[in-house]
């Protein structure tokens, strides 16, 4: 995989403010895998935006971001939140109010990216243009752009992460005892993220220094149904119960994200046992708060508004008719087609390097120097 450089980004308003004058990174016609530029569209078209639940911070933030920062270009928001209680049907039938209101582009964070393929066909029959946020959609033609993090780089660093504090913090040399937890099978970036931290870790499987003493090691087994904070919690009870009664120690656990890292530490410290090195992402201020009183090791630092900023750079060059802004045309295949992207670049966070990294998100930067 290879790394995407970031260049600074300007707030939202002013950025999308000023989307007209964006020039492409692509010159000339599409190649293989990518899309060309549309014609161009009305200004103060509508622009749908479906998201999955509100389980993470970082999803409600993307709407906020995305409500004010459509608005603030001229269009019309139509931001909606697929029920955590619900199906995925909801979404879909959010989607197909979408284009059937006129939507020019419609942003989909999918709830489960394996079954809109229906609704995002007949948006395009409708003359719709699908940007993929945050999670690819699989399986259908019917997308044109993916706009992310490098979440198989998101994977290496928690790897990298798991390794490092290991390390520094276990206490004793290797062998280290851990356990791998990954996200929600129904969530195309879950596997991206876990295939990422194995590249860096099962050399360290093979040679000996880890040790997964469940022998808990293939993605099936580890998946975290719903990203449900619950649901880690549960398989850490029974993991403590089965493999790490009496003097086992768990030395470490690979977490894909906070929400999951926080779930994980309660069960163990509800069990009285010795705290693990956790990784985790997404940068929730309780997780960094916990980094700061050293109970989570770390976390990743994906700037949700880099994010938005980014999605809609791309919407006012589609309605300019200008050719759309990606930077990688071979990684994101969906099992029909390689779908172009523009991908960001994720940053490790431990407590070493908080200040510098949360420099420009007063809110977490507040809780760091509270420390």
């Amino acid at each position: 995989m290879k790394k995407i450089a970031l260049t600074a980004t300007a707030a939202v308003a002013a950025l999308a403010l000023g989307l007209t004058g964006c020039s492409s990174e692509r010159g000339g016609g599409a190649a293989p895998g990518e899309t060309e530029a549309p014609a161009g569209f009305e200004a103060g078209a509508t622009i749908g935006v479906a998201l999955p639940d509100k389980t993470s911070e970082n999803w409600v933030l993307a709407g906020d971001l995305f409500t004010e920062g459509l608005e603030e270009a001229g269009f019309q928001a139509d931001v909606q939140y697929a029920p955590a209680s619900n199906t995925v049907a909801e979404q879909q039938n959010q989607i197909q109010a979408m284009v059937t209101s006129g939507a020019k582009v419609i942003v989909v964070g999918a709830k489960d990216g394996k079954q809109l393929g229906t609704q995002l066909e007949a948006a395009k029959d409708a003359g719709v243009t699908v940007i993929a946020y945050d999670r690819l959609i699989e399986n259908t033609e019917a997308v044109d752009y993916y706009v992310a993090f490098d979440n198989f780089k998101v994977g290496e660093l928690q790897g990298q992460a798991l390794l490092e504090g290991l390390e520094a913090k276990a206490g004793h040399d290797a062998p280290y005892n851990v356990e791998l937890f990954s996200g929600s099978p129904d969530d195309a970036n879950s596997a991206v993220f876990f295939d990422g931290a194995m590249s860096v870790l099962q050399p360290k499987i093979d040679d000996g220094t880890l040790v997964v003493a469940s022998g808990q090691t293939d993605i099936a087994q580890t998946a975290t149904q719903g990203w449900l904070a619950e649901n880690a919690q549960e398989r850490m009870d029974s993991l403590l119960t089965s493999t790490y009664s009496g003097d086992t120690e768990l030395d470490g656990v690979l977490s894909p994200n906070d929400t999951l890292a926080r779930a994980i530490l309660t069960s163990v410290e509800q069990a009285g046992k010795k705290q693990p090195v956790v990784t985790g992402q997404d940068s929730e201020a309780e997780s960094v708060r916990w980094i700061m009183e050293d109970r989570q090791y770390s976390t990743i630092n994906k700037d949700t508004t880099l994010l938005v900023e980014q999605t809609i750079k791309m919407i006012g060059q589609l309605q300019a008719g200008e050719e759309v802004d990606v930077n990688d045309t071979e990684q994101y295949d969906n099992g029909v087609k390689v779908v172009p992207a523009y991908l960001l670049e994720p940053v490790i966070v431990t407590k070493e390097n908080a200040a510098e990294a949360y420099a420009n998100v007063p809110s977490l930067l507040e809780i760091v120097e509270s420390y």
